[in-house]
């Protein structure tokens, strides 16, 4: 089958596509996937290159978050709620491939509602934004929410949540086109590019000069934010995506009665595996009603062009969520 096979460690525009590699076999408590689309993440990049926390053995297939059906040959374990030919969702390891295995608790259906490339995206990126807002900041409606990096695949998802929950939403970003698309496609209620000196007082103008009371912040701007955030005032630290680990003035936590909140949605499957399936219902029932909606780059990939699309993402020129089709469905239903 074909699959992107990392047999040496090298960046990911020096391993080529394979045509040989043997289909994967399921063992207990996994089945077995035909693959349909992949969803693209940073890690990718890393991974292939050995500077990734996960490293499989080698060789390996790259690949994380997948959408396709079960496949007609998969073995179904006890208690398994799907069928050969179920549309589903998930991650593991493999993705980029014809067939991959998955463990059974880290697969979900997929919404009718939803397409193959839209369903690609769905597994890490959605939960880190709804406990972001939910889980750790606490989100009530009528609250100003600010989101950086906003136009990226965990920025917009929170953009659209946050007004979903009645959030009044200032997407911030370092460029005006990626601006137009948290608007555009977010539904952000103003905009802000942080790539201009002293941007927390546009901030500011916006509130009123009160602040904003949630930070949602995938980018290492905790302590720029400071500047415009609000008495009682939250940030959720999500990720590092500058490149830089913050260290943060604890004086200012202390004077503005403020709350610094970290998320690490993977490590939920250790120390909080309850809330994940609350979390998986609430997202599932804002999909099936409409009221979220996925947003992927405007160009997918074809399975052999899949370094173009993570160099696209290497170099910071996508938007939402980058997928690769692995192959079509004549059969589709899914609503657009």
């Amino acid at each position: 089958m074909r699959g992107l096979q990392v047999k040496e460690l090298a960046h990911h525009s020096n391993i080529e596509l394979s045509y040989d590699v043997p289909e994967p076999k399921a063992k207990e408590g996994e089945i077995l996937i035909d693959v349909y689309s992949g969803g693209l993440n940073f890690f990718d990049i890393l991974q292939t290159q050995g500077k990734y926390q996960i490293k499989p053995p080698l060789p390996f297939v790259l690949g994380t978050e997948f959408a396709g059906k079960v496949a007609q040959n998969s073995p179904i374990p006890p208690g398994c709620p799907f069928k050969p030919g179920d549309r589903v969702f998930g991650a593991g390891q493999g993705a980029y491939a014809d067939k991959m295995v998955v463990k059974l608790d880290s697969v979900l259906p997929l919404p009718d509602e939803l397409t193959f490339e839209q369903g690609a995206g769905l597994y890490i990126t959605w939960p880190t934004s709804y406990e972001g807002l939910v889980g750790r900041a606490q989100m009530k409606p009528d609250e100003w929410v600010l989101v950086t990096a906003a136009a990226g695949g965990v920025g917009i998802a929170a953009v659209q949540l946050a007004k979903a929950f009645g959030g009044k939403v200032i997407a911030a970003a370092g460029s005006q086109e990626k601006l137009e698309i948290a608007r555009r496609y977010g539904g952000a209620d103003y905009v802000v590019d942080y790539s201009k000196p002293d941007w927390q007082k546009d901030v500011l103008k916006i509130t009123n000069g009160v602040g904003v009371d949630i930070v949602f912040d995938p980018v290492g701007l905790v302590q720029s934010s400071f500047k415009c955030l609000a008495w009682r005032g939250r940030v959720v630290v999500v990720g590092f995506a500058a490149g830089s680990i913050e260290k943060l003035p604890s004086n200012f936590i202390l004077l503005k009665n403020i709350s610094v909140v970290g998320l690490h949605w993977g490590a939920y499957r250790i120390h909080e595996k309850k809330q994940i399936a609350v979390v998986w219902k609430a997202l599932l029932d804002l999909f099936s009603s409409g009221k979220a909606k996925p947003v992927i780059y405007s160009e997918i990939y074809p399975l052999e062009k899949l370094s173009q699309g993570l160099a696209a993402l290497e170099h910071r020129k996508t938007y939402g969520k980058v997928v690769v089709t692995i192959r079509k469905d004549d059969m589709a239903t899914a609503k657009l």
